[in-house]
């Protein structure tokens, strides 16, 4: 296999946990007919944070400002997640495990080498939004955990990241989005009442606009 030169300069993460990554991929190999499912799951699969994030602004039509405040904050939670992730990727510029571990079996097809690993952004997205949601709904957050769990591990069944790509996600992730949604759940609740009140009041109230303000 003919090495990229953008692949040379890159960081090489097989030597962490490139025999675990094997393992599950090994385990892939062995499991053909799961290939299809979880290579479609891996990506759709990341439509159920986006549900659940709707699930938690329609609960949170018939609940105070705040809640309605830290429902339409947790997408934006998120995206910040997503660019610190995207930033510590460029940095970090750790190479695919297709090129690294060409031998191993890839369910997934390989990147583009500048299409760094670490840290995977599916998961970035999934730990993401268990944090969002923590303050806004407990039980949505638990829901967001037991997918965002199967989400990491479809990445690494599918060949596009090692384990550490996977827990570096969440470990960014978690952290980063609890505290822009803390934030926003803070410094945005005056605007938010405002538009509680405004034109937009059938779309962020299920309750008439004096009880949504209490």
């Amino acid at each position: 296999m003919t090495v990229h030169p953008a692949v040379q300069l890159a960081f090489n993460g097989s030597g962490i946990d490139g025999s675990w990554f094997t393992s599950v991929t090994d385990f892939a190999r062995d499991t053909k007919w799961l290939n299809t499912p979880v290579a479609l799951w891996t990506n759709a699969g990341l439509g159920v944070f986006a549900v659940l994030m709707l699930m938690g602004w329609w609960r949170a039509r018939r609940r105070d400002t705040r809640a309605m405040t830290l429902a339409l904050g947790a997408p934006v939670a998120v995206v910040v997640a997503f660019a610190v992730a995207e930033v510590t990727k460029k940095l970090v510029a750790e190479v695919r495990p297709c090129y690294s571990l060409p031998h191993d079996y890839f369910v997934a097809s390989c990147p583009a080498p500048s299409d760094y690993a670490f840290p995977s952004g599916h998961t970035t997205v999934a730990a993401g939004t268990v944090a969002a949601l923590f303050l806004l709904d407990r039980r949505l957050s638990a829901i967001a955990a037991a997918f965002a769990f199967l989400e990491g591990l479809t990445r690494v069944y599918v060949g596009a990241h090692y384990p550490h790509d996977v827990i570096g996600a969440a470990l960014i992730a978690l952290p980063v989005a609890f505290v822009s949604s803390l934030v926003l759940g803070r410094i945005a609740v005056p605007l938010v009442a405002r538009l509680r009140t405004g034109v937009l009041e059938p779309v962020l109230t299920a309750t008439p606009a004096a009880h949504a303000a209490r």
